[in-house]
Parts: C-alpha cells; structure tokens; sequence
C-alpha cells in the first residue's frame, strides 16, 4: 500500500508495508518527522504573503489592514513580527515557530502573522512610528482583531541555551490567545 502526500508540488511517498518493518526508535522518528512535515504544511498552508517573509517592497499599512480583517473574520489575533532578512534572530524564531507542531498548530489556530520589514532597503519610517518602542529585533506585538495593540514582547526573553525555547515561546502565544487585557 502507497501513501502519498502532496509538499508545494512534491509528492511524498510513505510505502505502507515497510513501516511495519522499522524498529520502535525509526518509527518513532519517522512519526517525529511526518508531523514535522504536517506542521509546516500547516504553518505555511494558506498563509497570506505578507505572513511569509519579509518583504521590503510590501507596504505593512496595506497588509496590516489585510491581516486585521482576516483576523476579524476569523476570529484571531494579529502577531506582528518586525525584523528582516538580515537579522538572524528573527530566521531563529521563524523556524522555531515553523518546525515544532504545537507552536505552528496555535499559530495557525489563534493568530495572523504579519511580518514587517526594518532594514536598509526601507526601514518603513512611517509605520513604525505608529508602533510601540522597539526594544530589539525581532520584536512581536499582539494586536486584536479590531488592530489595537494588546502586548509588546521582546522575544530575547525565551531565549535558553542559545535559541527560542518552545514551551516559553507556547505559553506567550496561548496567554495572549485567550485574550489577556491590554497592557497598561
């Protein structure tokens, strides 16, 4: 029996009956990696383009209109990642929050990303001074579905042992989830 999946146009092929035939530690990591796989199809899935990367062409007022109104209609919040390709923090978080399944499970269950470009190809100057205070990059506001702001969090403070710990990084997205009141 053949199984197949389709990855961005790629068929991947899982032969049935040799599965059965892998010993206890190669199932449990050939599980480990499909819901891998099955996590980036869904953190990446139907995400808008403003969600993707950072874009310094991409005007954020337009896509923060787009990604409050899709919030809105979805019943999420706004995740607001500013930072940019040269930053190598923000690839750190981007593929923590991609490559672990409960992360990108209430990613996609509870918030819209909009990605934000700051860098030397365009520092997008009057955006940002509709922003909180930077206090590095990458830097995440949550914003309700109506585009207020709710919560400035410096990512740095998830950091152990030299990247993003997921289960910090997962209580932060699931309290800001469930609608904590703004910050004072």
């Amino acid at each position: 029996m053949l199984v197949s999946i389709m990855v961005s146009g790629t068929y991947v092929y899982f032969r049935y009956r040799s599965i059965m035939h892998l010993s206890r530690n190669n199932k449990m990591l050939l599980s480990q990696l499909i819901g891998l796989l099955f996590a980036g199809i869904a953190y990446c899935g139907d995400m808008p383009d403003y969600s993707r990367a950072y874009d310094p062409g991409r005007d954020p007022f337009a896509d923060g209109k787009s990604a409050i109104a899709l919030a809105a209609e979805t019943g999420r919040k706004v995740l607001i990642e500013v930072g940019g390709d040269w930053c190598t923090w923000c690839h750190v978080l981007e593929r923590t929050l991609r490559d672990n399944p409960p992360l990108a499970r209430v990613m996609n269950e509870h918030y819209v990303l909009l990605k934000v470009n700051v860098s030397e190809d365009n520092h997008n100057t009057e955006f940002m001074r509709t922003m909180p205070v930077l206090h590095g990059y990458p830097q995440l506001f949550v914003a309700q579905g109506n585009g207020d702001i709710m919560h400035a969090q410096d990512p740095s403070e998830f950091i152990r042992h030299g990247s993003y710990d997921p289960d910090l990084l997962l209580a932060f997205l699931k309290r800001w989830a469930i609608g904590e009141q703004a910050d004072d």
